[in-house]
């Protein structure tokens, strides 16, 4: 998500001192989403407060009543307009299945996941480890970067090397670790795909002319402290680096501010929740998806800002966010409008057909994944911004349920358009 600076979980956990002799009622800890009328994000986040996009544009704030109490000092007036933490419903799950939160999936059960369907469609699929997390360069633990190739294979295919004969599209998710129904996704995707060879013919049809690569979890040292917090999880959203010193879930860099292109400027921060890191492509998170992404697609553009994409050019990338139902193609750098904005929007607007979604630009946020993929090879790339931001499916922790009775069957029809795309996301 676009958000800006973050609330410290550790510090929403930790509880408040109260002198004995004080009658004053403690404030409620609990985070809540708070609507704040006639507020510019950015000063607001400037301001230190974790902002996000609601329903229509309006600005949240993510934090507990002292959010309020700081809000209403600087004279806002915010209201409490939804909680983060959703009713934990019992979920029937296989016996030894890691999960959290009423049935969400730990990076561990993700890897496990990837692994697992390989094994079972092994003429279908190809799995690589593109790197590594943070945690891991460390000798921390921490885990590999795992990507999988789908498609019917022939001699050559699934290859890193940009010249494939089919063409590709490639999905991305939780790269923000607390946006927890975007890992879901991607493992509905990944078994849609390998499931409906031979027996779907639109699948089938897919996989015989295109690879389809996903990574599931892009950011699993992060995920593993969101899912430390078992039934309230913590509100991580960067990766376990952190060397700013910053406290709390402050702590980490922004991988979704750390890329390469356009990198520290628009819509950063330092000790913050959109923190950009001390270079370009700091974190070992980003530079295995940069080398990735190179591996996948030739550069289709020109050097300059204004140099358009050709036609004929190949490929699409979605990355998978939450929340704020949106569909953002670049640019995040600058509010002008890319040279390929045209195709960008058509093809955007044939997926929004079937969630429903907003398509807009991104704008004030620079060193983000799809500014990178587009930027630098020319590919057709969005960001996918699931759910709404009230109700039990709305925000970053929504029912696990949802998962199944919303995201998936909205998204999975513009994952299929953007697939379909990949030939020619320019060609109309």
């Amino acid at each position: 998500m676009k958000l800006r600076i973050g609330f410290v979980a550790a510090v929403l956990a930790a509880p408040l001192v109260v002198s004995s002799t004080t009658s004053a009622a403690q404030p409620d800890r609990t985070p809540y989403y708070w609507q704040v009328p006639h507020a510019d994000e950015h000063v607001l986040a400037d301001l230190g407060f974790d902002v996000e996009h609601g329903d229509g544009g309006a600005v949240q704030v993510v934090g507990d009543e002292l959010t309020a109490v700081r809000l209403r000092g600087l004279g806002y007036r915010p209201s409490k307009f939804d909680t983060v933490y959703k009713p934990v419903l019992p979920q029937a799950r296989d016996v030894g299945v890691q999960s959290f939160y009423g049935g969400y999936h730990t990076s561990a059960e993700h890897a496990k996941h990837v692994t697992d369907v390989a094994a079972a469609y092994p003429a279908l699929t190809q799995v690589y480890d593109i790197g590594d997390s943070w945690r891991k360069t460390q000798g921390q633990g921490g885990h590999d970067i795992r990507a999988i190739c789908i498609t019917k294979k022939q001699a050559g295919d699934c290859a890193l090397s940009p010249n494939s004969a089919k063409p590709r599209f490639a999905l991305i998710a939780q790269l923000h670790a607390r946006e927890l129904a975007t890992g879901e996704v991607a493992w509905r995707w990944i078994d849609f795909l390998t499931k409906g060879y031979g027996s779907d013919a639109e699948v089938t049809s897919i996989l015989d002319t295109t690879e389809l690569w996903v990574v599931p979890i892009a950011n699993p040292d992060g995920v593993d402290i969101v899912a430390s917090g078992g039934n309230s999880p913590l509100m991580q959203r960067k990766n376990a680096n952190n060397p700013t010193g910053c406290s709390g879930a402050t702590g980490g860099v922004d991988l979704n501010r750390n890329s390469t292109f356009k990198w520290g400027k628009a819509g950063t921060s330092r000790c913050g929740e959109t923190y950009q890191g001390t270079s370009a492509g700091s974190e070992p998170e980003t530079r295995a998806l940069e080398a990735w992404f190179k591996q996948l697609f030739p550069d289709q553009r020109g050097p300059g800002d204004k140099d358009p994409a050709p036609v004929t050019t190949k490929g699409v990338m979605i990355t998978v966010h939450s929340y704020g139902n949106l569909i953002m193609p670049p640019w995040g750098w600058t509010w002008d409008a890319n040279p390929n904005a045209a195709g960008l929007r058509a093809l955007g607007q044939k997926m929004a057909a079937f969630n429903s979604y907003t398509v807009v630009a991104e704008g004030d946020t620079t060193g983000t994944t799809d500014d990178f993929t587009y930027g630098n090879l020319g590919i057709a790339s969005y960001t996918f911004e699931l759910g709404s931001g009230s109700g039990s499916c709305g925000g970053f922790f929504p029912q696990y349920s949802c998962v199944d009775s919303l995201f998936w069957p909205r998204n999975k029809g513009a994952f299929l358009t953007a697939a379909k795309a990949a030939k020619a996301p320019y060609a109309g």
